[in-house]
């Protein structure tokens, strides 16, 4: 029986670990942390609980799929799942509010016209269709397969961008996500919607690949989903899951070396001098740790290009927790957009190294993304409201988030925009509880606290996520900072594409 040691006990961790275990291997998971979950957390305090990680499942076909392949019941009977519907609510800056239904492709067309005016749909249909293309260009290589060798081609922008004419210059198309909605799009509240899709993963729309249009695509095809209980169920179930399977958990355990005998991975050292012998390790830990854990060695090899990039490219997020006093009024959807007033402010404090001090105004709130499950297991009672205020955050150098007051000003700022999507809210506020970058990186080891994307393609290959192999035979690496990057479904794919390449070894070539 094969022994593998799997790093972390995020959910794209666990994925590797439950499908390992069927497939006949001795698991044992060693979690730096006392839980598992990884980004799926949760925080509790006087009756209300809140998800400090996703708060929707998109594509809940990767996690019917581990279910199904590692046991008898399926996702279904272990979490409740249900459909959210409205998708979001979406509030502009010119007092424009728009709901976009789940899953329809003709309604959000005909709520497009009827909020913005006719002619708007048809824009971001068309739009639609080029990100099918898109999509249809690169399921299978971004996410149901291993990253190829020629990991170059990917490098290639797969949307088809209309050529944008310009006076006196040579006709371009678009590149980046921003060059997309500015030159496609052209409604500033068009513009907001789709750059607020490579916000809430953490990318900035003016860098990231014009192939983003694939996050919106997904969305509106395949739905949103709310787990019952929150997202941390599903950690708890795909936990569960693996301890039905054998699979051993250490938690309060860091690992702190990956050990090497002949060439290749023979186990890992503990913080306390234990070695645990593995015929193979998944490390679901961000680049730079598990850079640090082979000290003085490569670990990507010639797939170092894509390994370079991925916490550079992507931002952290402000959670704002909300206890409110009142129950939900009439007609209050799960997930309100509160697009930010002063675009160009909100993409450059983020993104452009600057510092706080800039930050100061009333008027200069992030784009704000607010959770409000219509869920019991959340509250209290039902004369009461959970809330989750979330936005894109720095993780840059200028941006230290221990400074005394910062957090408190981002979730001042946070609370006034949002206060458009919850009726009376700063009147109802009982208690807040504000979280940084500085408890991601505490949580996830993430350098600043970054939170991984999901891998693109174009843009030269610096939106791809490191590839699930490594320059040392019997290392592999799982989870959100590993190929098909972030988000609930791509973590949760890692773990197909890790397990098959350890159990069928370099001839996989991705699920079926």
């Amino acid at each position: 029986m094969a022994r593998t040691v799997v790093i972390g006990a995020g959910l794209g961790a666990m994925a590797t670990a439950a499908r390992l275990a069927v497939a006949g291997h001795r698991v044992t998971v060693y979690e730096r942390g006392g839980t598992y979950g990884g980004s799926a957390g949760r925080f509790e305090r006087d009756g209300f609980a809140f998800d400090t990680g996703p708060g929707l499942l998109h594509l809940p076909a990767v996690y019917r799929d581990v279910f199904v392949k590692t046991g008898k019941e399926p996702l279904e009977s272990c979490v409740g799942l249900t459909q959210v519907d409205p998708a979001s609510r979406h509030f502009f800056p010119d007092g424009t509010a728009l709901s976009l239904p789940n899953a329809s492709r003709g309604g959000v067309v005909s709520a497009l016209d009827d909020a913005l005016g006719a002619g708007a749909g048809g824009r971001w249909d068309a739009f639609m269709t080029r990100a099918r293309d898109a999509w249809d260009r690169t399921r299978r290589p971004l996410l149901e397969e291993p990253l190829r060798a020629d990991w170059q081609v990917l490098g290639r922008d797969p949307y088809p961008a209309l050529r944008h004419r310009r006076l006196l210059r040579r006709d371009r198309q678009a590149a980046t996500t921003a060059e997309v909605a500015a030159w496609e799009l052209a409604d500033p509240r068009l513009v907001a919607l789709l750059e607020g899709y490579a916000l809430a993963y953490g990318l900035d729309p003016r860098d990231a690949p014009a192939s983003a249009a694939v996050l919106p695509y997904l969305e509106q095809t395949f739905g949103s989903w709310y787990v019952a209980g929150g997202t941390r169920e599903l950690a708890r179930a795909l936990y569960e899951r693996c301890l039905a399977r054998r699979v051993r958990f250490v938690f309060d355990s860091e690992v702190t070396a990956v050990v090497e005998k002949d060439g290749r991975a023979a186990g890992v050292e503990l913080a306390d001098g234990t070695v645990a012998e593995a015929d193979s390790v998944v490390a679901a830990v961000p680049p730079a740790r598990l850079a640090a854990l082979r000290t003085g060695h490569g670990v990507y090899g010639d797939l170092d290009a894509p390994a370079r990039a991925p916490e550079r490219v992507a931002a952290g997020r402000v959670q704002v927790l909300l206890a409110l006093e009142g129950g939900r009024e009439a007609g209050a959807v799960h997930r309100s957009v509160v697009h930010a007033a002063h675009r160009e402010f909100e993409l450059r404090e983020v993104f452009d190294e600057l510092g706080p001090v800039e930050s100061v105004g009333d008027d200069l709130s992030p784009t704000v993304f607010v959770s409000r499950p219509d869920d019991p297991a959340l509250r209290p009672d039902e004369g009461h409201e959970a809330v989750v205020l979330t936005a894109a955050a720095p993780v840059h150098p200028a941006y230290d988030w221990s400074t005394p007051g910062l957090a408190g000003l981002w979730a001042d700022r946070m609370v006034a925009a949002a206060a458009v999507a919850v009726p009376g809210l700063a009147g109802r506020i009982l208690w807040r509880e504000v979280r940084t970058p500085a408890d991601t990186a505490a949580v996830t080891g993430a350098a600043g606290g970054a939170v991984p994307p999901p891998a693109l393609a174009g843009r030269d290959g610096r939106f791809l996520a490191p590839s699930n192999t490594t320059a040392l035979p019997g290392l592999y690496a799982a989870g959100g900072w590993a190929h098909p990057g972030g988000g609930l479904a791509h973590a949760g794919m890692s773990g197909a594409l890790v397990a098959g390449l350890i159990v069928e070894g370099d001839g996989f070539r991705g699920s079926r």
